[in-house]
């Protein structure tokens, strides 16, 4: 899909969202309450079924390793890697590594696995997207402060100028993920999109989450300055 430099993103992700990786169930627009509900979903299917999609794909490293972190399948994970660490840098025709996909899934596990084994975790999409973008989207906050802990840069923009605290101000269950992004100390709140919003203009318009902004700002303004 083709699009003009200065289209909205976010404006996007409310009509097609859908379409963003985010692991098997796709249409599924969850809260973190709902995080490990939905890890439970996915584990209900037998092993077998599992075991048949690893054989299927046992001559496709590169395709393997991609399923296998988005599946929560750490043991298939450790294995790959142990045979070949260079497969940890492997990505789908979209720009999506290993570790976008247990990002996107809430995997923390496979992730602190995969960064183990020199993930990139600053690595882009075709959107430019990194793990941390995804991770936001989706309100994986664990995964987030995994990702943060392990150098992710906090004020990256994807092609249309989204940091994840956009994304995550645009959903409307990440209070938890957006106190964790607000906590952080080199923030930079201010940064725009291609659309010209900031993240706190756009929780204004579509979350329940502006307070959060406001007490934001709040406590930066009461804090002394020193000349």
């Amino acid at each position: 899909m083709q699009f003009p430099e200065d289209f909205n993103q976010l404006e996007l992700l409310d009509t097609h969202g859908h379409l963003i990786p985010r692991g098997t169930s796709s249409l599924w627009t969850g809260s973190e309450e709902e995080e490990t509900e939905d890890t439970e979903e996915r584990g209900e299917r037998p092993e077998e079924w599992y075991l048949q999609k690893e054989s299927s794909l046992k001559d496709k490293p590169p395709e393997l390793l991609l399923w296998a972190a988005e599946n929560n399948r750490l043991s298939t994970v450790n294995s790959l890697l142990a045979a070949d660490t260079a497969l940890v840098h492997c990505s789908d025709e979209d720009g999506y590594t290993p570790l976008h996909r247990a990002a996107y899934s809430g995997h923390v596990d496979v992730a602190t696995a995969l960064l183990r084994a020199s993930s990139r975790v600053n690595a882009r999409t075709a959107d430019g997207w990194t793990p941390l973008h995804s991770a936001c989207r989706w309100s994986r906050v664990s995964m987030a402060s995994l990702l943060l802990r392990h150098g992710a840069q906090l004020n990256a923009q994807t092609n249309g100028g989204l940091t994840p605290l956009h994304l995550a101000a645009s959903n409307s269950d990440s209070a938890h993920t957006l106190e964790l992004l607000l906590s952080q100390r080199h923030l930079n709140a201010s940064l725009c999109s291609s659309g010209g919003e900031t993240a706190g203009q756009v929780a204004l318009r579509s979350g329940p989450y502006h307070y959060l902004f406001e007490m934001v700002e709040e406590c930066v303004s009461v804090i002394p300055t020193h000349t």
